[in-house]
This record gives C-alpha cells, structure tokens and sequence, in this order.
C-alpha cells in the first residue's frame, strides 16, 4: 500500500517551535547603542527590537538601549561621543523609518566619525525580513564579516510525523515544505538557495528529490531501483554528489541534472558516502572507512584518474565534513575518545580544533559567510540544534516541540 505524504508549499506557515536562547557569549563582545529609530512608532518599534535581539542572539554584542545611556540624541548634530565613551560603548546607531524605508547610520565612538550611511528599501508584509537587513548591514560595518541574519535553515522535525522545514536563522517564520510518514534525511541547498535537495523513504527506499521553495514542485532525481543518499550540489547547481548503492556497495558519483547523466567517482568495497564539494567546485571531500575507520578522503575533480587523498588522521572518527567557504579549512564531526565532537582544522595547521563539548554532536552545517557552524545535539533523547561561532559564542535551539535535527544553512538571500 503507498504510504502517505503530504507535500505543503512554501506559504504554509506553522507557529515557532524552535526557540533561540545564547548559552555563552564571546569573551569581548562589541559594545553598541542602538536608538529608537524615528518615524512610524510601531514599525520602529518592531524593528528596533529585531535589530537588537539579533545582534544578542549573535553572541557577540553587548547591546545599550536608550534607557542606559546619558544621552539620547536623535541626530547626528545631538551626538555627544563623551558620553559614550563614559560608558566605553564602540559604536552607536541611529535610525528613520520613512514609508516602509529603512534609514540607519552606525558612529564610530572612538573616532567620532560616521562610518555607515545606508538604506534598507521596505518589503511589504516582512517586516521582519527588513530588519534583518538592517542587522546585517549594521555587523558587516562593525566585525567586517558580512552578516546572516537574513539567511534561512533547513532542517528536519520528527514528532508523529517527519516534517521538513525551513526557518529564518533565528527560528523564527517557520514553514513546513514537507510532511511525511516516512524519514526525510539530508536536506541541502541549491546555491541559489531557491531549492532544496533532500532524502526521502517514501517509496520503501532512500530516494533523493530536488523541491523548488516558491511552488513546492518536486521530482526525483534518479529513477531506478538502487538506493541513493546524501545529496549534495555543486556550487553552480549543474551537479548533485550522490551516494548510490547500485552495485550492492555505496559508492560516490555525479548527476548532471541536465541530462541525468552519471559518473562515478568512486570504486571500493568500503562505504563511500557523505560527498561535499570545494567552494569553487574543483575538489570533492566524503567520508570513507576504507583505512579501517570512518576518515574523510578528498578527490581533485580537475586530474583524470585522481585517486582519493586522506585528509583527517587525528582520532578512529572523522566525518560528514564541510569546507569553510573561503576553502581554508574544513568543519566535520570528530570523535575524542568516547565523544562526538564538531571540529574545524585548517589546511595550514597540523592539528584539529575541537569547538563542541557534547557527547554526541552531528550533522554541522557551515553559514555562508563562515562564521557560525550549526549542528545537531542531543539533550536526553530529544535532538535539537545547537551553534557555535569561531569566535567562541554558542548558542541552543531548543525545540517546543519533537526532536530537531539534520540543519542546512541556506546561502546569502540577497
């Protein structure tokens, strides 16, 4: 009998389950005042309190509002930097709403000087999408590190049912693409971040389908009667990486989505699988136990006949990895005696850097801007996601809700 599924488009929207809370901050966070923005009260208040929590939840900010301040200026001609330096805040920002617009200026306190003049134009009915914009543009200015407040999470749910949603960064406007019966696994971006690829059991066995977001149409990728798991897509979007099992052996190849056509990439009787690719699609790491242990294995897309090259050596435990977009380094989970840990080692280090503590830590996924590296955790026998940015923040996202689990951070959305 065929199982049932229910496939729910993009405008399904449900209530928040996931609950973003900070469990540490970095050791010297920046210290900023954001001040009521002019204009609309409701709307600047609205987004006031967005800019500011996500600066919070970031971690990496230690945010003074107007009540704390020995002065409120409401313009630049107002601004008497003394008194910020008193407090020894950094930077200071003001702001003006002006016909669903958002005008924002960021001062640098201790040059005394205006570094950043911007304008946010208005997105009807995603007030919330606006302010994280804003918030973006505000810690690019500051960290110099461009900002994902506007980016999105997959993820999977199971409760009675497996559902596959996708939320903005925060948690926050959750909405459920798939609903299913069966497990869902392995969700992936398009580097477009306008769809998703992802593993289905719907059939009575693993099957990859690629869904556009918007419309919430589907297909599978591959029609046959083998196995097939963790997709992952090139950085043009013209390939999946895939593991098939189709001569009794998982293996690793390529789709060329075009024409459905398949290459091999792989030929052991270990398991190859968990294939990911280089950020200028040159190379394509996956994790392997042909050494005796699971250890993550790279292939050089650019040598016919390249043969897989070992890249982890620390531990009997390295996989599912994932390189840092500006491909100086590679996140992957980790095994330290009895502990699975996420760890990053850079290619110029001979040494891995443990970020997690927890005792069975999964599924990383790295934001786009490189950052901030969210991931799976157990907490008794609920799964929920946990994060950790490379400057030491961490946070949790606890779910109201069933377990939570399999994240995958979209791309840069504007």
């Amino acid at each position: 009998m065929k199982k049932l599924l229910i496939v729910l488009i993009f405008s399904s929207f449900v209530s928040s389950e996931l609950v973003l809370e900070i469990t540490q901050g970095t050791d010297d966070p920046y210290r900023v005042a954001i001040l009521p923005f002019k204009g609309d009260k409701k709307l600047s208040s609205d987004i006031e309190n967005i800019v500011i929590n996500n600066l919070k939840r970031s971690g990496e900010f230690t945010v003074f509002i107007a009540a704390d301040l020995l002065s409120v200026p409401k313009n630049e001609e107002e601004i008497v930097f003394n008194d910020f330096r008193i407090l020894n805040i950094d930077y200071l920002v003001l702001g003006n709403i002006n016909n669903g617009d958002v005008f924002y200026e960021v001062y640098d306190i201790k040059k005394g000087l205006k570094i950043r003049s911007s304008t946010v134009f208005g997105i009807p009915n995603k007030i919330r999408q606006l302010a994280h914009y804003v918030t973006d543009g505000i810690y690019e200015e500051i960290t110099g590190i461009k900002g994902i407040a506007a980016t999105k999470i997959l993820y999977v749910t199971q409760s009675d049912k497996y559902s596959l949603v996708v939320a903005d960064s925060d948690g926050e406007n959750e909405q459920i693409l798939l609903e299913s019966s069966e497990p869902i696994i392995s969700p992936s971006w398009s580097p477009d971040s306008k769809k998703v690829a992802y593993v289905s059991f719907e059939t009575g066995m693993a099957k990859v389908f690629i869904q556009n977001i918007a419309t919430g149409e589907r297909e599978v990728v591959v029609e046959n009667s083998s196995q097939i798991s963790s997709p992952a897509w090139s950085p043009d979007g013209r390939f999946l990486s895939l593991t098939l099992y189709q001569d009794g052996n998982a293996e690793i190849y390529i789709l060329n989505l075009s024409n459905k056509n398949l290459t091999r990439l792989t030929n052991h009787y270990s398991i190859d699988t968990e294939s990911t690719w280089s950020p200028k699609g040159s190379k394509i790491m996956f994790t392997s136990g042909r050494s005796g242990s699971p250890q993550l294995y790279e292939l050089d897309l650019r040598k016919s006949n390249s043969k897989p090259k070992r890249i982890t050596f620390d531990g009997n435990y390295n996989a599912k990895g994932s390189y840092l977009p500006d491909n100086q380094g590679i996140i992957f989970v980790h095994r330290s005696s009895t502990n699975f840990q996420i760890a990053l080692k850079y290619f110029n280090e001979n040494f891995i850097r443990p970020l997690t503590v927890s005792q069975m830590d999964e599924s990383p996924s790295i934001s786009p801007n490189g950052n901030v590296i969210v991931y799976s955790i157990k907490d008794g026998e609920t799964g929920l996601l946990a994060g950790v940015t490379l400057s030491g923040a961490k946070f949790r996202l606890p779910s109201n809700r069933g377990s939570v689990r399999e994240p995958s951070w979209s791309g840069f959305l504007r």
